[in-house]
């Protein structure tokens, strides 16, 4: 199995028997560029960050087999967030495709100097991508059919980030 137990399946806590229903958090990298349209301050030109994200998800840890105790395979969710998220936003232009200036820069870069670029219909706020990531995550049915992802916090920089809890 790919990713932990089936919903409904119940683990018992080893020490106490207990019904057991866990959450667990891997965290990610990746740097990028944006510019934030209409912002009145130094935001408004291009400018990059590292991004960090961590992805937390709620399940059953499985029961038997390799992964046995385990809710997910780190190294499973991993390559599934990386493959729907991180692998589109690592060293890319984001840019909002409903501005025609951020659509001219994003036209110049990948004709001129063929620039990796990720359009979002949105301005490129903390707040905005926490969002669209968030839906990303849970639509992805290699994720939710097994797990709930439960929160994302993107920090976009050491000090501040955006966070999306379920519900």
């Amino acid at each position: 199995m790919l990713l932990g137990t089936l919903k409904g399946e119940k683990h018992q806590n080893v020490y106490t028997g207990d019904i057991v229903k866990m959450n667990i958090t891997k965290v990610f990298n990746w740097h990028c560029a944006h510019r934030l349209v209409g912002h009145r301050g130094l935001c408004k030109n291009v400018h990059g960050h590292t991004y960090k994200l961590e992805v937390e998800i709620e399940g059953n840890p499985q029961i038997g087999g390799s992964s046995d105790g385990m809710i997910v395979d780190f190294s499973d969710l991993k390559s599934l967030v990386k493959k729907f998220i991180v692998d589109k936003f690592d060293h890319a232009f984001v840019y909002n495709s409903n501005s025609y200036t951020d659509k001219l820069i994003a036209k110049f870069l990948k004709t001129k100097i063929d620039q990796k670029l990720l359009a979002l219909p949105f301005n490129t706020t903390a707040e905005n991508m926490a969002q669209w990531i968030f839906k990303e995550l849970t639509t992805q049915k290699k994720l939710t059919d097994k797990i709930t992802v439960t929160k994302i916090r993107l920090w976009e920089t050491d000090t501040a980030y955006a966070e999306k809890k379920n519900g």
